[in-house]
């Protein structure tokens, strides 16, 4: 998994909202998320994310997390998805 990331936080605030965010993604839940670009995806997670160390492209350090998502209609495909993206989680049921 890379080490460089889209956006990188140290803002207390959005650290948190990650960390909320993280609360809603239990392992193998299926999930639609939709995202700050209004794109949906529906999946199953895969495993519960974790806050974890980032770089920029800048080389400045910060927090963000990656959910990995299983696609529902295309079995085999993965959506990588970075959480502080993601604006709405809506639970489908579980694996």
């Amino acid at each position: 998994m890379t080490r460089i990331a889209e956006r990188i936080h140290n803002d207390q605030a959005e650290i948190a909202r990650i960390e909320a965010r993280i609360v809603e993604l239990d392992d193998e839940a299926i999930v639609e998320v939709t995202l700050d670009d209004g794109s949906r995806h529906r999946g199953t997670v895969t495993a519960r994310p974790s806050v974890q160390t980032f770089r920029d492209a800048q080389g400045r350090e910060g927090v963000n997390s990656l959910l990995r998502l299983d696609d529902l209609a295309t079995p085999g495909t993965s959506h990588y998805l970075w959480l502080d993206r993601i604006v709405d989680v809506r639970h489908l049921g579980s694996a």
